[in-house]
């Protein structure tokens, strides 16, 4: 019982401190949301990402338009979820590349290490990409998408507003150290506490694994789940969690009951 509601804990920690992570990117506006309401924002969120294929889009969509309702102006709800995905990928890449740089050196390389690796790579570069373009290349990029909105008849003019309107967000985010620590210190709880979850479920079933087996296991399966194929990663998330605690020396049994069963509680 003690361990079922540990597990429950780490997971409602989990929702918890990406509801505190969106807060915080919100900055000034985030007064207009309670924690309880962003809570429920990231369940209805998070729960219709989990049935439906390639569900990030679609809960992304469902968490602009809940913020927007709670009183959140557009412009600031779509930075603050931006910013909260990036960060928290970003957070996700460190882990896993801690985690690999710790591996390597005592129990070698897995080809699935260098996948996930570039997948990592890629996802770096793409935010490194939109931060640049929005506070370097602000003239560029707003003529790019007067330039499509054009095309696709949409008001130029409001849109050019928005970029203009991200690029100051995003400046001020990172003149504000103080709220760039509390953006990494959430993102960084959000993935402990539920590395801590799947830790708990490997324990309820006897499974022994350590620290650095955690963290590659659960880094590669996260880095992975961003290829939107199946709805909230199912399939692809137990086949990489699965083979690589086993492969860091745990039993077939308990792996596989204990991540099951981790899903299972998640979705």
């Amino acid at each position: 019982c003690s361990r079922d509601w540990s597990s429950d804990v780490c997971s409602s920690d989990l929702l918890l401190c990406y509801s505190l992570l969106t807060r915080a990117a919100l900055g000034p506006e985030g007064e207009r949301v309670s924690v309880l309401r962003l809570f429920r924002v990231q369940l209805s969120t998070k729960a219709l990402g989990s049935i439906m294929p390639a569900g990030s889009a679609a809960s992304s969509a469902l968490g602009y338009r809940l913020l927007t309702l709670s009183g959140v102006h557009g412009p600031d709800a779509g930075f603050a979820l931006a910013t909260a995905g990036i960060g928290s990928a970003v957070v996700l890449n460190l882990i896993l590349w801690f985690g690999l740089i710790v591996s390597i050196p005592f129990r070698g390389v897995n080809a699935l290490y260098g996948f996930a690796a570039i997948v990592g790579v890629i996802l770096m570069l793409v935010a490194s990409a939109l931060i640049f373009g929005l506070v370097e290349g602000q003239g560029r990029a707003e003529r790019a998408v007067r330039w499509l909105a054009r095309h696709v008849r949409l008001d130029a003019d409001r849109i050019s507003e928005v970029i203009r309107h991200l690029g100051n967000r995003l400046e001020g985010l990172i003149a504000d150290r103080q709220l760039l620590i509390r953006v990494f210190v959430w993102a960084s709880a959000n993935w402990i506490f539920d590395m801590a979850a799947v830790y708990v479920f490997l324990r309820a079933f006897g499974g022994h694994l350590a620290i650095d087996g955690l963290i590659v296991a659960f880094g590669l399966a996260n880095v992975m789940a961003v290829v939107p194929i199946t709805p909230g990663g199912l399939g692809i998330i137990e086949g990489i969690y699965i083979p690589t605690i086993i492969g860091f020396g745990m039993s077939r049994a308990p792996a596989t009951v204990g991540i099951l069963t981790y899903r299972l509680a998640q979705l």
